[in-house]
């Protein structure tokens, strides 16, 4: 091109920021993108040093920098009502190029700590045809070269800082490119995330806690409150899902949605082990009861003949010490009820898995503490962990 670089100054107006998709990984920003350079061939005489304003129509039949924008999508100029192109011309041969674009551009994002994140994105400017040889561009005015509009502000987003940077970019085919940074951060509001994913996860598993406080017998309800919270955060789960990219690395919504619906699943299970328990023990209760009946029964077709009980082999009468008195065996029958309950806190002492087995809802005593203070923990830890 010529002997030594084209220096290009450049400064560029942020209007807003349009939008920012998670799913796509990219944003749309307006701005207002200005050039700046100095070519002699354009000076002209002027007795009042003032300079001279075009529209978009010269600008064919100039020379004007090739600036564009890596990792685009797409982009336009605007043109309601008249292409929003303007060319400043002065005397001295220095020339203002000013264009109004609308650009969408990649954000590689990154949302292990989705919806607790803070996200970096930029939006790059390099000459497409010139390299470094040719065309050198740089901000006009350092830092201060880049502006925003005081009344930009996103729904889910807050804008922690915008900054300019610069640095070289390199192709094999060829050689070496100035580019520019436009760079901004993103720091996501959490509150309509708490309203739409965590706070309704939180009341679920509560919901689950309340089957520990009713009746182990009342198989329905505990049933159908189970299968309900354990469909509502599934619903929930798949809210989050359709509305986040298919990222193949764990976000911190899932760990607390998933610890959350297996708090959940575990409420179920913990009435399935209940009702299992409760169903073993009435089995034996019922058995112990026949053995009772059939003794006393046996009993009472030997005292037909001889007026006293039998103790003998073939009639299972362990129990009664003196076969002759009524009263014995009415107290007999006594001690074989009143004996469980001595059992029991015998058994409390050397052997818990036995309690739990022969006093079944003892699961849900236990329950109503763990599963809240467990979950109480959790919620310190990952708040904690990930604010």
């Amino acid at each position: 091109m010529w002997g030594s670089p084209i220096p290009v100054g450049i400064d560029v107006q942020v209007e807003s920021i349009d939008s920012i998709s998670e799913v796509d990984m990219d944003f749309t920003m307006t701005l207002y993108l200005r050039h700046y350079w100095k070519d002699e061939r354009l000076s002209f005489r002027s007795n009042k040093n003032k300079s001279m304003t075009f529209d978009g129509r010269l600008i064919k039949k100039i020379w004007v920098p090739d600036v564009f924008f890596v990792h685009s999508k797409r982009s336009f100029i605007h043109d309601t009502t008249v292409e929003n192109i303007m060319l400043r011309v002065y005397p001295d041969g220095n020339v203002l190029f000013s264009l109004r674009i609308t650009v969408s551009a990649m954000c590689f994002m990154d949302f292990s700590r989705f919806p607790l994140d803070t996200q970096n994105c930029s939006l790059e400017l390099e000459s497409y045809a010139y390299n470094e040889d040719d065309l050198m561009l740089y901000w006009k005015h350092g830092n201060k070269s880049l502006t925003t509009d005081e009344q930009i502000s996103l729904s889910q987003f807050f804008i922690e800082e915008f900054s300019a940077s610069s640095g070289l970019a390199f192709y094999s085919s060829t050689g070496w490119y100035n580019r520019l940074f436009i760079n901004f951060a993103l720091r996501r509001h959490i509150f309509f995330f708490v309203l739409q994913s965590y706070f309704p996860a939180m009341l679920m598993v509560m919901l689950s806690w309340v089957s520990f406080w009713i009746d182990r017998r009342a198989v329905p309800a505990r049933v159908s409150l189970g299968i309900t919270t354990v469909l509502t955060m599934s619903t929930i789960m798949t809210g989050v899902s359709a509305s986040m990219p298919q990222v193949s690395y764990i976000k911190a919504v899932d760990v607390y949605l998933w610890i959350s619906f297996l708090f959940v699943f575990l409420s179920v299970i913990e009435y399935a082990a209940v009702n299992y328990l409760t169903t073993i023990e009435e089995r034996k209760q019922l058995k112990k009861r026949g053995k009772a009946s059939g003794v006393y029964m046996d009993a009472v077709q030997a005292m037909a003949f001889d007026g006293c009980f039998h103790d003998t082999d073939d009639m299972d009468l362990s129990g009664f010490s003196d076969p002759c008195e009524e009263n014995e065996t009415r107290t007999s029958e006594t001690n074989i009820s009143s004996e469980e309950p001595t059992r029991l806190k015998k058994s409390l002492k050397g052997n818990v898995g036995r309690i739990i087995l022969q006093n079944n809802h003892v699961i849900d005593t236990y329950s109503r503490i763990i599963f809240p203070s467990v979950y109480i923990v959790f919620n310190f830890l990952y708040w904690g962990l990930y604010i």
